[in-house]
């Protein structure tokens, strides 16, 4: 039996995921099978009806198998854009996602000039996709990303140097900041929010390949921003401003959160979908 063109092997693969009912069958296949290829998507519609070798049929056929068990595409290919970078994963992060975008939106827009030399820190970096984004915004800032995951860091080193930032990145081991001293002009944090009794009804994809250690916020998926609004005034030069991603629903929770902590609120903004998802303070 002869091998299957692009056009064949794509066509097959969006026709498979549709009927195991993936909303997003179309854009899975051909991203699945351009990583398969490594080839641009402008190179898979000019020549369609090259045929696949044996190997590349045999390893979209396992990339198959693992998205009909609802592994996420960008953990099968490795990778997921953000800010419009690309940024390598691993099982010790998280996929980054276009809502965490709002983060850096909301920084850079409050921030009073985008070349000042400052210090930055983001708590519980993963992949390092707010620190490395936010460092390609800022030419003259220096970032330190802190996880409690070695291979997270890791991700996040190779991240920095892979998106031109890494002489201006900085690593280290910490829950939270229990290692960290000195004065920060700028803290960002996606912490876990997700209440833990709530893990268990996530959707399937986030369950079964996202860390726990990155979702679980605790009994009520606070205790991360009490500990972070706790720290803040020791780790924030006055008029510092920390800026964090927050769940739909605890806009009103980090608002009482961050007047108990002596922080003054200074902006609550949207995602696309308009949920609350960023919370931006100040140390006065």
């Amino acid at each position: 039996m002869s091998a299957p063109t692009r056009a064949q092997a794509l066509k097959t693969l969006r026709q498979t995921l549709t009927e195991a009912g993936f909303e997003t069958a179309s854009l899975d296949a051909r991203l699945l099978l351009l990583s398969v290829l490594h080839v641009s998507a402008t190179e898979l519609i000019t020549h369609p009806d090259i045929a696949l070798t044996a190997e590349e049929a045999e390893r979209l056929e396992a990339f198959t198998r693992r998205r009909l068990a609802h592994e996420p595409v960008a953990r099968i290919i490795g990778e997921r854009e953000f800010w419009g970078l690309p940024f390598a994963l691993s099982p010790e992060t998280l996929v980054p996602r276009p809502d965490t975008e709002t983060v850096v939106e909301t920084v850079l827009d409050l921030l009073p000039n985008r070349k000042a030399p400052l210090l930055m820190a983001d708590f519980g970096t993963g992949s390092g996709c707010l620190l490395v984004a936010l460092l390609h915004e800022l030419p003259q800032t220096t970032g330190l990303g802190i996880d409690i995951s070695c291979g997270a860091l890791e991700t996040a080193r190779r991240n920095a140097w892979a998106n031109g930032v890494g002489e201006r990145s900085l690593f280290a081991l910490s829950h939270w900041a229990d290692a960290v001293s000195g004065r920060f002009d700028l803290i960002v944090s996606n912490p876990p929010y997700i209440a833990s009794d709530v893990i268990p009804v996530l959707d399937r994809e986030v369950r079964e390949h996202d860390p726990m250690l990155a979702l679980d916020g605790g009994p009520d998926g606070l205790e991360p921003y009490r500990i972070l609004l706790g720290e803040a005034k020791r780790l924030l030069v006055p008029g510092g401003l920390l800026a964090v991603e927050i769940g739909y629903d605890q806009a009103e929770d980090l608002t009482g959160l961050a007047a108990a902590n002596g922080l003054e609120m200074v902006r609550i903004a949207h995602d696309l979908s308009n949920n609350p998802r960023c919370v931006a303070m100040r140390r006065p």
